[in-house]
């Protein structure tokens, strides 16, 4: 085993809740003292039982932001080589999960089991750092909404990277930003038809809700996503 290898980070089994409870006010810290985040649509999280917070991906930011907005403890899905060094250690000792983009049956088993108990996870199925428009999602998400009894509730994560702005940039304190909870969606399995289709429906419909939310979100909060623009990053094609 390389030495990159033995530092990353992997769990081997669902992370218990309670290691969220110290996640959720360092994310508030995040949001309210560190930068300025106008939060909308907590009315619409349910209060009990599994959610999928499904929010679009604009930067290393976006999750960390996005769990200090929510009003329930959540895991997030975060990719697996951020497990290394002492950021690997507070991803894991907070209750985070590690997922390899090149195909994670387990990481996606563990977040079924965080469901399965009633908690809630977080996923960025766009995958990669972009416009955040949601024109692309990958097949997780939908996987675990056809896995479980869980909502899905869109989440549009707005200024944590403005137009003209590196993939890599980290905000200057203060930046105004905006966390916009979307109403829930029910996924379930259609009667009759395959398994691969029923798939490709629920991501597709997954996809559709999360992009429509994000242009309302954008129109009421006057807060424009980057363009998809020239700027890449050393990271593209990866998800933090």
């Amino acid at each position: 085993m390389s030495g990159k290898q033995k530092q990353l980070r992997s769990i081997s089994a669902a992370p218990p809740r309670w290691r969220t409870h110290w996640s959720r006010p360092l994310g508030r810290f995040l949001d309210h003292v560190v930068y300025n985040t106008a939060v909308v649509g907590l009315e619409n999280i349910p209060v009990t039982g599994p959610v999928v917070f499904a929010a679009n991906h604009l930067s290393y930011l976006d999750g960390p932001v996005m769990v200090g907005a929510s009003s329930r403890y959540m895991h997030v899905m975060v990719r697996h080589d951020m497990f290394k060094g002492f950021l690997g250690w507070v991803l894991q000792a907070s209750g985070q999960i590690p997922v390899n983009r090149s195909g994670d049956r387990a990481a996606l088993q563990y977040a079924k089991a965080v469901l399965d108990r009633g908690d809630c996870v977080g996923i960025l199925p766009e995958g990669t750092r972009g416009s955040g428009d949601a024109a692309n999602v990958n097949s997780g998400v939908a996987w675990l909404a056809l896995n479980s009894a869980a909502a899905v509730v869109p989440v549009a994560v707005l200024g944590t990277r403005n137009r003209g702005e590196h993939r890599d940039k980290i905000p200057s304190p203060r930046r105004k930003m905006h966390v916009v909870f979307g109403q829930p969606l029910t996924i379930t399995r259609e009667p009759g038809v395959s398994g691969r289709v029923s798939m490709d429906r629920a991501t597709e419909q997954i996809r559709l809700r999360l992009a429509s939310h994000i242009a309302a979100s954008q129109a009421a909060t006057g807060q424009d996503l980057p363009a998809d623009d020239h700027l890449s990053s050393k990271h593209k094609g990866q998800q933090p």
